[in-house]
């Protein structure tokens, strides 16, 4: 009778511990997918900037050294990406796709679409300011026709940016504050399950060094073992987003993945020791007659 006692107290025990690293785990998850994407949403956003081109239509009359010219320089520029030139041919040949149709059958030779250079521009420089003063030295050229980029796409992008960024640190802060919170109660359960040991050992004499110690320690290895589990589902997740999305290159910056993993490990350790020990000071101090409140 007394073994399977004890051994349906040891089922409740690990079963508490599961408990508690599961929900330290999630919690801990959640607060590690968030910061993934605080790091993250800049590198989206240039993502997004960078797929902007500025399309630069040149005269028949343009001789082909000064395309390779200019498509040299713009290639060389610091604010440029990439450059892919488009012949009268190519054009052609895309208009056709686009429009299911071969129109050139109507027009016979004369073909009048015009050769053209799309630019693509590294993320700082996708500006209305920086792009308006690309185009007009860009457009002093005698060979260029035409240059067209969409304004309003740029403005509407740099607007929402601003404030996608804005919202996320702010969420970001409200999830952390709920996480501490969640984890907090969970150690609090967990102490408060042990209320009459603690009162206890302080009978016969026991400092609240002594006490607490052994209950902080266990908190801080459920911490340990949440953390890691936190952190096994993010690489998870991350691994799975960069096979999904490579042109986002989340695994580049080992350093920053590296500092959030570490956090994520620390925030389990803080706040399981802080939780652990507020907990087992206010048993400490309560009366034997309050514990049961």
């Amino acid at each position: 009778m007394a073994r399977s006692f004890e051994k349906y107290q040891k089922r409740r025990l690990i079963s508490s511990y599961i408990s508690v690293i599961i929900s330290i785990g999630l919690v801990l998850f959640l607060v590690g997918m968030l910061g993934i994407l605080v790091i993250n949403t800049q590198k989206v956003a240039n993502h997004f900037k960078e797929q902007v081109a500025m399309s630069i239509y040149l005269k028949d009359q343009a001789k082909e050294i000064e395309i390779d010219q200019l498509q040299k320089q713009l290639s060389l520029a610091d604010y440029t990406k990439e450059t892919v030139y488009t012949s009268k041919e190519e054009a052609a040949e895309a208009y056709k796709r686009d429009i299911g149709e071969d129109f050139m059958e109507f027009l016979g030779d004369a073909n009048p679409l015009p050769q053209s250079i799309d630019v693509y521009f590294k993320a700082d420089f996708v500006t209305e300011t920086q792009l308006a003063e690309i185009a007009r030295d860009i457009g002093e050229k005698e060979f260029v026709s035409e240059i067209i980029y969409d304004k309003p796409l740029i403005a509407l992008l740099n607007n929402n940016i601003k404030k996608l960024s804005f919202w996320v640190l702010v969420i970001c802060g409200i999830f952390t504050f709920i996480a501490v919170l969640l984890i907090n109660s969970s150690i609090r359960l967990s102490v408060y399950s042990k209320r009459f040991i603690i009162k206890t050992m302080q009978m016969v004499g026991a400092t609240k060094s002594f006490i607490r110690r052994p209950f902080i320690w266990r908190s801080v290895k459920l911490g340990m073992i949440g953390a890691l589990v936190a952190m096994l589902g993010l690489a998870l997740v991350l691994y799975f987003l960069d096979k999904t999305y490579p042109d986002l290159q989340l695994l580049v910056d080992y350093v920053l993945i590296g500092a959030l993993f570490l956090a994520v490990f620390l925030l389990g350790v803080i706040i399981t020791w802080l939780s652990t020990f507020l907990a087992t000071q206010k048993f400490l101090n309560l009366k034997t007659d309050e514990l049961y409140y």
